[in-house]
């Protein structure tokens, strides 16, 4: 076990700072987040030259380093080097909350395994704006980020996915938007979906309606800009398959492929098609 104590703590380590930018309206910048990226030793950034604008912007000179997925293996000992001397570190994404769809995750649990104070800003974060003016229900919810670009996965992704109640919040590429939600729609049925494009800047827009409903008007309307998909859960009232048509041992066993243990396959399988266990456990043991 372990506890942190962000600001009481004795400690002669420096502060690993998770601090969050911008999602496209500079204004959404907060003070703190302003200060801390002024009186940290070092700034390290997905992208120096995306980061060094918004900088310069708040007239902040704190040196930057390049920290991004393609050289995050090589800089994470150096970086944990800096933060045991005593210096102290933000780490701050292109746009939004750091750690989420970046590599600063893994510099965040090599710096709690060194026992490395991590302090994290509250801030802008696309998935949660989007969700509270959605008009979907906010709660509960869950994030996935990025979906599989193949369809053959997405569909399978959906699948494990389709009876779900939460809603779910995703990110896609405008160039994508349609076949992703074409295939949603193969899973999930006509559910109702928001499309949220261009979040917080001037041609900020909310789409609301059934997946239908969307696709006929990008049809004539193409996407442009940076997009969320959030789409409403299972609401119990969509038409499941049959005990009789689904294969149950081979869900397990993908879900199995895929790093589950057999008896967490078991009871995800259960719990997404609303299944007693013990029929789903008969089923992949041929019982």
């Amino acid at each position: 076990m372990q506890v942190q104590k962000s600001f009481k703590g004795q400690t002669d380590f420096g502060t690993l700072y998770l601090v969050p930018t911008p999602i496209g309206n500079l204004q959404d910048m907060t003070f703190r987040a302003v200060q801390v990226l002024k009186d940290v030793d070092f700034i390290c950034a997905e992208d120096t030259r995306n980061t060094g604008l918004l900088l310069k912007h708040f007239d902040i000179s704190t040196k930057q380093i390049a920290f991004h997925e393609h050289n995050a293996y090589e800089k994470i000992p150096d970086l944990l080097s800096l933060l045991t001397s005593g210096k102290s570190l933000a780490q701050v994404s292109d746009a939004g909350m750091p750690s989420i769809s970046d590599p600063g995750h893994d510099l965040v649990k090599a710096a709690i395994a060194e026992n490395i104070p991590v302090v994290a800003l509250p801030g802008a974060s696309a998935g949660i704006t989007g969700l509270i003016a959605s008009g979907l229900a906010p709660q509960p919810h869950i994030f996935y980020g990025f979906l599989p670009r193949k369809s053959g996965q997405q569909k399978d992704f959906f699948e494990n996915k389709k009876n779900y109640p939460e809603t779910q919040i995703f990110y896609e590429s405008p160039y994508r938007v349609t076949d992703t939600l074409e295939n949603m729609q193969d899973v999930y049925g006509d559910r109702q979906v928001v499309l949220v494009r261009e979040l917080t800047k001037l041609y900020e827009e909310y789409q609301r309606g059934s997946i239908s409903d969307l696709l006929s008007y990008l049809a004539e309307n193409p996407l442009k800009g940076e997009c969320l998909i959030i789409v409403s859960g299972f609401d119990g009232q969509e038409q499941v398959q049959d005990l009789d048509e689904l294969d149950l041992a081979s869900l397990v066993k993908k879900l199995v492929e895929q790093g589950n243990k057999p008896n967490q396959a078991i009871k995800k399988i259960a719990k997404t098609y609303g299944l007693n266990r013990q029929e789903v456990y008969n089923a992949y043991h041929q019982l």
